[in-house]
């Protein structure tokens, strides 16, 4: 049984969902979160201040026009509008930074509602237990398939062995009190990788697991090029293991390169004939593939040393409405 901690009873939640080009989606999501806070409202264990604030991450639709005639219908409803697109990081962190002096706590999550929507209620009840974070972990991935299914777990098992934190299983549903936001604010890089710098916020965390749904409604804003730019980003955003990697990989070549140089010699000492060609060609195109490899790897990393000095702003807010 969970000890709630009453000092905490009434606390402001905010409900913190970026929108990127959900028209479709954004009728149903709205109602079933509506009902949820209502419900959450009734029972105590939140604020009647508490909101749901919905972040336009530059929609080409009709997004942001459905969020204001919610904001109409029902002041349970505001939203932030971005001057252009800045991708679902930005446009996250845009919310959360909003909400940051106006709620006790957030929760984010993704307008999509694959992330169980009654798993809040346990999330709460972690918070009201002391949890300044807690994450909404999945329990499993057989919807999935199986080049999903075993990319994304290759990739959290990657990030882990190159000495990132990283919360197995877990994107960007999760709650955040706002000591933990205000410990975020404190994180100016322009490359963001959410699901890896909150875990370096430390804090009392858990960790809630739910079973992810199906999409609501509309196409995913995720398809491959997207999720393999975020997966380099989160990498090298975490990481520099992958530069000693090539490191160690140049020392290995130098050292296959000595042993063979031993071997021809002592072959051409005993007068054994063998094919040189063969041998060259495959060091050839070994060094060459390390080389350029290892070129492409620093390219990242100079290429978000050079964004990073420039320190442009994240984001621009157009518009607020509450």
């Amino acid at each position: 049984m969970t000890v709630f901690n009453n000092n905490f009873r009434g606390s402001r939640l905010y409900i913190v969902v970026p929108c990127y080009n959900e028209e479709a989606a954004l009728p149903e999501t709205s109602r079933r979160l509506r009902d949820k806070m209502h419900d959450l409202i009734e029972q105590g264990k939140v604020s009647e201040d508490s909101r749901i604030m919905l972040v336009n991450d530059g929609s080409s639709d009709r997004s942001w026009e459905l969020i204001c005639k919610l904001h109409e219908a029902d002041p349970l409803f505001c939203g932030v509008c971005l001057s252009r697109n800045r991708g679902h990081q930005n446009a996250l962190l845009a919310g959360l930074m909003t909400a940051k002096d106006r709620a006790d706590f957030t929760i984010s999550m993704d307008a999509d509602l694959q992330d169980d929507v009654d798993a809040v209620d346990r999330m709460i009840e972690e918070y009201y237990a002391g949890c300044e974070i807690v994450y909404g972990v999945r329990s499993a991935r057989e919807k999935d398939s199986f080049f999903k299914r075993f990319t994304a777990e290759g990739f959290y098992k990657l990030v882990s062995r190159l000495g990132g934190e990283i919360v197995y299983n877990h994107a960007d549903y999760r709650l955040m009190s706002k000591t933990a936001l205000e410990a975020l604010s404190q994180y100016g890089e322009v490359n963001l990788f959410l699901r890896g710098i909150v875990p370096m916020l430390g804090y009392k965390t858990s960790t809630v697991e739910y079973e992810r749904g199906e999409r609501i409604a509309g196409e995913s804003k995720y398809p491959l090029k997207k999720m393999l730019s975020l997966a380099t980003d989160g990498i090298t955003s975490l990481s520099s293991k992958p530069i000693r990697f090539f490191l160690w990989s140049g020392a290995a070549s130098i050292f296959t390169d000595l042993v063979l140089l031993i071997v021809f010699i002592v072959q051409a000492c005993t007068g054994t004939a063998f094919d040189g060609w063969k041998t060259v060609l495959l060091v050839v195109l070994l060094m060459g593939g390390l080389t350029l490899t290892g070129i492409g790897v620093v390219g990242e990393y100079v290429g978000k040393i050079y964004l990073e000095t420039k320190q442009r702003p994240k984001y621009f807010i157009e518009n607020i409405v509450e």
